[in-house]
């Protein structure tokens, strides 16, 4: 296929106005990443030479958004909105460059697969010179019926045209449409908007091409890569089926989820094998999680690494530069942001740890606190291997913890420890024996009185 250049023009001017959203549709996230991004990278994937895309609605973003993604592409304006015919003759210039295939797909199918994409490109390759993608469903009611005869794609019938034997069809219109690059621009020159709607509709170039002699055909594909998103109700339903399509692969490739439909993942998501993810986590962005950690029920992570072997929760919260190093632990209700944690250090419990790097083997003791911001900047906590933080701490930075040294609980630490060393940073204790009935009996007045007034 590779011999065989390409070019992908999604469509990506629509209004949405089903969204009921300031954000233009083919931008709404699913698994996190915009989805004309999805349909871009599938495209990217299945080998096309170039992208075009044509915009409409908030052009500017749609453009900076792809950019910013690393996708080259053209684009072009849709100034108005008279159908999917109209959209692709805005990007003629980029048709006439000449490419052997064109791929026409939509900006809001977003589980469309590379798969499809290569599949009616090797169509092509076999001779077409039209290809639909279609899909089959037990209810094909609403959809476009395509009409086939000995393997030849005839026609695509709209189901308000169809006569009842042809509402019976269930090979149903996906969308996606493939062209020799040869031939479309004269397909595009026949399209008219000679139709109840004044719209120019590309479906029509399948009997324009009949008509002509050429060889048009249609391939099978799954539901899923067909469905269009205009409403956030189609919205969650690709959003469900993207995690589904997720959480099999990360269990074809060896990770353990006990309960898989709990988990959430971002489209960046990596765990390696023999991972386990208990139920109900939550993976956000620019996470990676190595062969054999242990991420307990409940916990959230985001821009956020963990080693192998290492484990992670229940119910904790790993922010952005959350570095977690072989074996180390990180326990219930801890927050570690932007820190390092070597090989085999323990964040038990009840901690907050941020702008931090702790030692290898080093122990961080319950209710321990980096405090690293001063209202202005945020400053760094160093702890140095095999150090022991006793519980309830508040380590003020800038301040260096050395290594093996300990900090006695409910220490304010404010200057450097050195290694080896135990710092005491508490108020001593005094016992006042007796005072305890003496202190009882006042509050009891106090009560009693309160209670008369």
């Amino acid at each position: 296929m590779t011999e065989r250049s390409c070019l992908t023009i999604i469509l990506a001017a629509g209004e949405g106005t089903r969204m009921k959203s300031d954000l233009v549709k083919v931008l709404h996230p699913v698994a996190g990443l915009p989805m004309v991004l999805h349909v871009a990278n599938a495209a990217k994937e299945a080998g096309t030479s170039e992208i075009a895309v044509v915009i409409g609605r908030q052009a500017e973003a749609v453009e900076r958004t792809l950019t910013d993604a690393g996708i080259a592409a053209t684009f072009h304006e849709q100034t108005e909105r008279l159908g999917t015919g109209h959209a692709v003759k805005a990007a003629r210039s980029a048709i006439e460059t000449g490419f052997d295939d064109v791929l026409v797909v939509f900006g809001d199918t977003p589980l469309l697969t590379p798969e499809t994409i290569i599949g009616a490109r090797a169509e092509l390759a076999k001779g077409s010179d039209v290809v639909v993608v279609g899909f089959r469903t037990s209810d094909p009611t609403g959809y476009g019926r395509l009409l086939e005869n000995g393997g030849k794609l005839l026609a695509i019938r709209e189901e308000k045209e169809a006569t009842d034997a042809e509402k019976k069809i269930n090979f149903c219109n996906g969308g996606l449409m493939a062209f020799s690059g040869a031939i479309l621009t004269q397909l595009l020159d026949e399209i008219t908007n000679d139709n109840a709607k004044g719209e120019y509709y590309m479906t029509d170039a399948v009997e324009i091409a009949n008509g002509k002699g050429l060889t048009v055909s249609a391939i099978e594909a799954p539901f899923e890569d067909a469905l269009g998103v205009n409403s956030r109700i189609e919205l969650a339903e690709a959003e469900a089926i993207w995690q589904q399509r997720k959480r099999n692969e990360c269990l074809a490739a060896g990770v353990t989820m006990q309960a898989p439909e709990t988990v959430w993942f971002y489209h960046d998501t990596e765990v390696g094998s023999d991972a386990v993810v208990e139920p109900h986590c939550v993976f956000s962005k620019g996470v990676r999680v190595a062969s054999g950690a242990r991420i307990r029920a409940f916990s959230h992570l985001e821009e956020a690494e963990v080693g192998e072997d290492a484990e992670i929760g229940p119910y904790a919260r790993l922010r952005p530069g959350a570095k977690i190093g072989k074996t180390a632990k990180v326990g219930n209700f801890c927050e570690i942001k932007k820190a390092k944690v070597a090989k085999g250090a323990k964040v038990n419990h009840l901690t907050y740890v941020g702008d931090a790097i702790i030692g290898e083997g080093a122990n961080i003791g319950a209710g321990t606190i980096t405090c690293n911001y001063d209202g202005f900047n945020k400053h760094l906590t160093q702890i140095g291997a095999g150090a022991f933080i006793g519980s309830n701490s508040s380590l003020v930075a800038p301040v260096n913890i050395g290594d093996g040294a300990y900090v006695a609980s409910g220490s304010v630490v404010t200057d450097d420890v050195a290694d080896d060393a135990v710092a005491f940073g508490r108020a001593r204790q005094t016992n006042k024996d007796g005072k305890a009935a003496e202190l009882r009996k006042r509050f009891a007045e106090i009560k009693a009185a309160k209670s008369k007034g």
